[in-house]
């Protein structure tokens, strides 16, 4: 189904407008969305109805809303939302009507008679429309939605979808999809944690469950490699304009993935958010991707696909068994009264503090194809520096060396000390490749703290064909 299609589309602005009213709530919120199919009819009729316990709606927000009446010449639509919200102040619940395809937008709204709510306290918008046609082809695209909104991991809200295809109780369907309060991060954790155990979950269940875990794949967060990075838009000095998180979660998958439905061969899934809403990926963003220095990371791109609203970064030399997924989310400090857009150099930020982040958290990870050619020789070198230790005769020297790798002499052994040899030669790599360029002229010693030494090696573009030294 293409997302960019008039009644789904249009189902997604309004979902997202009641997730939006959701979110803003202080208190625990439900979204519902009921499709009910008339099927007596020639053509049938579906009844969608969009439901929400949060704050109560702003009717602006429908006055941007634009959906032909027709799609490939046949009629889809009337055009008319049936609109019914109140907030807990009110002490009625109000009804509108809208008429979607007038220009005039004075008479594009007409209110109807209102409802007491007799000293009930309560909150919430109702939006109902009718398609002509059947429940086929609009459920997949809310599915899809849905389960892009929990990567956001917002705590307070519970989303279901309810499918009635005729009269008996047989022919609904409920898909209800719940955030795991066990794994979601409280409701004062940042939207930062809260994006990157979102982007877990996803991973996990491959974004195609609801609420199970691909068996093929891989069952813990144990698996998955997590970086991420924050870039924010300044509006002035005192002001932050807005701000662009990113998530990159790489994981190695298990030999039997062949078998799993989610299998993207290379490919590397894209989301972005905008404000608290999925959305397609901006011309700004996808030259950003483009625009970054993935060999820098042991990456080389390939192309930059995008596939009805899904894009896909492909890569060249890129191994089967490694999946890699970015989530981008732009937000303001407040909902925004106007449309704004962080550009390409706040993306690429954002994105290049995230990769910084996986190097940083994992030794010998996302290492330039350079630094790779060099972490070859490190096994030999670790033997041969451990061998200079142990073939020494001179045992006052024998015990400096092991006091300094932080041994006791009577429980060393050889292997031990070729592994932390190692490891510390991967570390002192990794962090000059995270140096920027100028800074690149000494490497802190291997085993103390606070000095330096001279660099043992040069910086140099050599193009790479894996992103992390499979020797070590």
């Amino acid at each position: 189904m293409d997302l960019n299609a008039p009644v789904p589309k249009l189902l997604l602005q309004l979902i997202s407008s009641a997730f939006q009213r959701c979110r803003l709530t202080e208190d625990l919120c439900r979204l519902s969305v009921l499709l009910d199919q008339s099927t007596h009819k020639d053509p049938p009729i579906t009844c969608v109805s969009i439901a929400d316990t949060g704050i109560g709606c702003n009717l602006e927000e429908f006055q941007g809303l634009r959906c032909p009446r027709e799609f490939n010449r046949a009629k889809i639509w009337d055009g008319l939302l049936s609109v019914k919200t109140t907030c807990f102040s009110d002490d009625e619940v109000y009804y509108y009507r809208i008429n979607l395809d007038e220009n005039v937008s004075n008479k594009r709204l007409k209110r109807q008679p209102s409802q007491a709510k007799n000293g009930a306290k309560f909150s919430g918008t109702e939006v109902s429309l009718s398609v002509f046609g059947s429940t086929d082809g609009l459920v997949a695209p809310i599915i899809s939605f849905f389960q892009k909104m929990l990567v956001l991991q917002i705590p307070n809200v519970t989303m279901d979808l309810v499918v009635n295809q005729g009269a008996s109780p047989g022919s609904q369907t409920q898909y209800v999809f719940v955030v795991n309060a066990d794994k979601t991060p409280c409701f004062t954790a940042s939207n930062l944690d809260r994006l990157k155990s979102g982007l877990e979950d996803y991973v996990l269940r491959h974004g195609n469950c609801l609420d199970t875990i691909c068996d093929y794949c891989f069952s813990d967060r144990e698996h998955l490699k997590v970086g991420s990075g924050t870039a924010c838009s300044e509006e002035n000095r005192k002001r932050t304009r807005g701000t662009m998180d990113v998530v990159i979660v790489i994981s190695d998958l298990l030999e039997t993935t062949g078998h799993c439905s989610r299998s993207y061969n290379g490919k590397t899934e894209v989301l972005y958010f905008d404000n608290f809403s999925p959305c397609p990926i901006p011309q700004f963003a996808l030259s950003a991707l483009k625009k970054i220095d993935w060999k820098s990371y042991g990456l080389i791109l390939a192309s930059v696909n995008d596939q009805d609203g899904h894009v896909f970064l492909e890569w060249e030399n890129f191994p089967s068994f490694v999946q890699i997924e970015i989530t981008i989310h732009w937000y303001h400090n407040q909902y925004p009264t106007r449309k704004t857009e962080p550009g390409i150099n706040l993306v690429k930020k954002g994105i290049k503090n995230a990769l910084d982040d996986l190097k940083a958290k994992h030794e010998g990870f996302l290492l330039s194809s350079h630094a790779r050619k060099i972490c070859s020789h490190v096994p030999d070198l670790a033997r041969s520096v451990a061998g200079l230790i142990f073939s020494s005769t001179d045992l006052d020297f024998q015990g400096d060396c092991f006091s300094v790798l932080g041994f006791q002499r009577q429980e060393v052994e050889r292997e031990a000390v070729e592994d932390y040899i190692q490891r510390k030669i991967v570390t002192v790599i990794g962090m000059n490749e995270r140096k920027p360029q100028k800074d690149q002229e000494a490497a802190p010693f291997l085993f103390f703290e606070g000095e330096s030494e001279t660099s043992y090696f040069e910086d140099e573009e050599i193009e790479g064909e894996y992103f992390y030294s499979t020797s070590l």
